[in-house]
């Protein structure tokens, strides 16, 4: 029997323990650094609406310290493939790792492929930006041109033309949105874009400081407090081609119940140990 969420939408999301760094990070990509010995790695991962198995190889780590939120992935890949150069392009039409982290009334979205090309998006649910709210202030100006309306990815039926299928209904879509501080290592293990070669697969390590991520406190500390949790969804979107089509996979740590990436409620609930 499936267990949903409270809210009736998507399944119970699957818990992960973040370790706290036993050593400084330097990240290049390969996540070498010997505090990666002793992270946890996520279960492989599976098809993000089925939970079947991902047939390519994926999994992610997450570690912490004072100073910043440290996350790596591991990713399988025969043909490496990234062709998008343009900062903030839609990497999600070719192959690309993702991070979501939840914040309550908002949630943040970081995409990138293997050539390094960064995706970033930040997001505050309608029904919290409201007059005189703390996100009705300037730089969260909705009427900026780079600001859009968004439902989710979900398929929308006839009663949800225009809200999308999440409870909350919409959010703000803040596309100039970059995270203060951010950094994101990747390493190819093989050769981009020559299908002549067998590859290994690509590497990451993604640096998040904790003073970059005060939008997104919603009243938690800064940084954790050792019991906390957060939200944060681990992701891998793929380009699969047979002879006559192109589907795209999305994959995570532990299986959603719907192929919607925007349903915090699903995120991975991250506790952070001491």
């Amino acid at each position: 029997m499936t267990r949903l969420n409270p809210n009736g939408y998507g399944l119970v999301p699957g818990g992960y323990t973040a370790r706290r760094a036993t050593s400084p990070i330097h990240p290049d990509g390969r996540a070498a650094s010997p505090a990666w010995a002793t992270a946890v790695r996520t279960p492989r991962f599976v098809d993000m609406l089925t939970g079947d198995p991902a047939p390519l190889g994926t999994s992610a780590g997450i570690l912490w310290d004072d100073e910043a939120l440290y996350v790596a992935f591991w990713a399988d890949e025969p043909n490496l493939t990234a062709t998008l150069t343009e900062r903030d392009a839609l990497l999600f039409f070719e192959n690309d790792l993702e991070i979501f982290i939840d914040g309550g009334d908002s949630y943040y979205e970081l995409e990138f492929n293997a050539l390094g090309t960064i995706y970033e998006v930040f997001y505050i649910w309608r029904d919290a930006y409201t007059r005189g709210s703390k996100w009705d202030v300037p730089r969260f100006d909705v009427h900026h041109p780079r600001v859009h309306s968004f439902g989710g990815d979900h398929v929308p039926g006839p009663n949800s033309f225009w809200t999308g299928n999440h409870p909350r209904g919409t959010r703000w879509t803040f596309l100039d949105y970059d995270l203060p501080g951010l950094e994101v290592h990747v390493h190819a293990d093989g050769t981009l874009n020559d299908p002549a070669t067998l590859d290994r697969g690509w590497s990451a390590e993604i640096v998040i400081p904790w003073s970059g991520l005060a939008d997104l406190a919603n009243g938690r500390s800064l940084p954790p407090r050792p019991g906390d949790t957060w939200g944060i969804f681990m992701g891998r979107f793929q380009q699969l081609r047979t002879r006559s089509d192109v589907a795209t996979a999305g994959w995570a740590a532990h299986r959603f119940g719907v192929a919607d990436t925007h349903v915090p409620e699903c995120f991975t609930q991250v506790t952070f140990a001491a």
